[in-house]
Formats: C-alpha cells, structure tokens, sequence
C-alpha cells in the first residue's frame, strides 16, 4: 500500500511527512493542476526520509507542447535527475487527445539515460494528459510500451470516485505491467472503494482552506492586495495520517 501525498510548498512537505505519505509528488500551484517547482523547492526536497517525484508541467492548461515546451520539459527532467529525486511525472498530449508517442518517447529515453548515468534509475509517471485520451484501454497499453512504471488517473473522470469502475478495469488490464494509481479526490472517506477493487497505490493532496488568519496564510490585507488566494489550500498532516490510516488498517486486514 502506498500514499503518494502532492505538495506544492515546503510547508507541505513537512506535514506530508509527518502525516505518514509514503511518497511525495512535488509540484507548484496545485490550484492550477500542478506545475513545475522551483529548484529551491527542488533542492528543500531532496533531504525528505521519502521517495520525491516531481511533477513537470511547463505551463497552464492543456498538455500539446510546442518544441521549445518540450525542451523545457526535458531540461526540467534532468535537473530533477541531478537533484536526486527519486522520479519524475510527466505526459504530452497528440492533436487528437491520445498520447504523443513521439514526445514520449524522447522523454522517458532521456530519463532512463539520466538514470543509467547517475547509477539510480528515475521512476517514471505517466500523470493525469491520460485521462485526456479517448480510449484508456489503448492508451494504457501504450503507456506500458513507452516504458511507464506507473499512470496517475481518475479513470477518465474529474474526480476518481466517478471513475471508479474504470479504474478497476485498467488495474485488471494492467496486470501487473504497470501500476496504476489513482487519484484526484481522495481521502479517508473513499479510500477504501479503491482499495476494494484492488488499487494499492493512491494520490491525494490532503488539503484544507487555510485559516483567515494563521501563520502560513497570512490575513485579510494580504488577501486584499491579492498576495494570497481567498481560498487557498494547504497540506492538512491530520487528513493524511487518516487516509495512511485507513491503507494501513487495509493491508493488516488483507494480510
């Protein structure tokens, strides 16, 4: 059973860590979906008693990138490599919504040579660009040919409890060949419904609205000058030691 928890500040990252993740996904502006980190985050990060994947999205919105994204994206590959990050998490989308195999292919090429060259191979993600694709069956399989170790997904769907019975059918299909890890609104209270259908890797952020005022959020005048959003989240420790809880209560149980 694994909990991967996705930060975007170093604040994060410790109440990820203390809540119990297993593994972090570390990104910027989470409001947005996730994107690139900063290195100083980068470089925070790299100290964490946790495996640390990091999300490399170069921009907002769709995932169809241009020739000088994609060098941004393959730059961004090896800076996390020489960070020593455990991994990265990354994805391209053709014209028509499936996967751009050709892109792909560079990227995932690129980071398995980063890894032979730093004697530490870089876990590869295939992040949410998939539950863009048309057919998710076919684009597992090609996620599996490109040389994926795992797909965050939520089955097509917003939020993965909508996708749920998808989720069971592309971790069927997956066989083992690939993990296929889900998320995207899950927390203590769902977590066992994919834990059911035989998922053993999970995704969530944890979040809660930060305070009005409080020592990460700053208060109101900040927010009135549009230094911090009104509703901005952050990593709750307490909401991620509840859903480790839950996967660990699964696993003894299953034992």
């Amino acid at each position: 059973m694994t909990l991967e928890i996705c930060v975007d500040d170093i604040a994060g990252v410790d109440a990820a860590i203390s809540g119990g993740a297993d593994r972090l996904e570390l990104c910027s502006a989470l409001a947005l979906g996730g994107l690139t980190p900063a290195p100083s985050l980068m470089a925070a990060a790299r100290t964490a008693p946790v495996p640390v994947h990091m999300l490399i999205r170069p921009r907002e919105g769709g995932f169809r990138y241009t020739a000088r994204e994609a060098a941004m994206i393959a730059d961004d590959i090896t800076a996390a490599a020489e960070a020593g990050l455990a991994g990265v998490v990354i994805g391209a989308s053709a014209a028509d919504g499936t996967l751009d195999t050709t892109l792909l292919a560079r990227l995932v090429e690129h980071a398995r040579t980063l890894g032979v060259a730093r004697q530490l191979p870089i876990a590869l993600t295939l992040h949410r660009a998939f539950d863009l694709c048309p057919d998710l069956p076919t684009a597992l399989d090609t996620a599996i040919a490109l040389g994926f170790d795992r797909v965050l997904t939520s089955g097509g769907k917003p939020k993965a409890a909508e996708g749920l019975p998808v989720l069971a059918a592309l971790h069927d299909r997956a066989a083992g060949r690939i993990v296929v890890m889900a998320g995207s609104g899950i927390d203590a209270n769902n977590a066992p419904d994919f834990l059911r259908v035989g998922l053993r890797e999970l995704h969530a952020s944890c979040g809660t609205v930060a305070c009005a005022i409080d020592q990460v959020g700053g208060d109101a005048r900040e927010r009135e000058f549009g230094f911090a959003a009104p509703d901005r989240r952050v990593t709750d420790a307490g909401r991620v030691h509840a859903l480790k809880t839950v996967l660990d209560q699964f696993d003894r149980q299953s034992a």
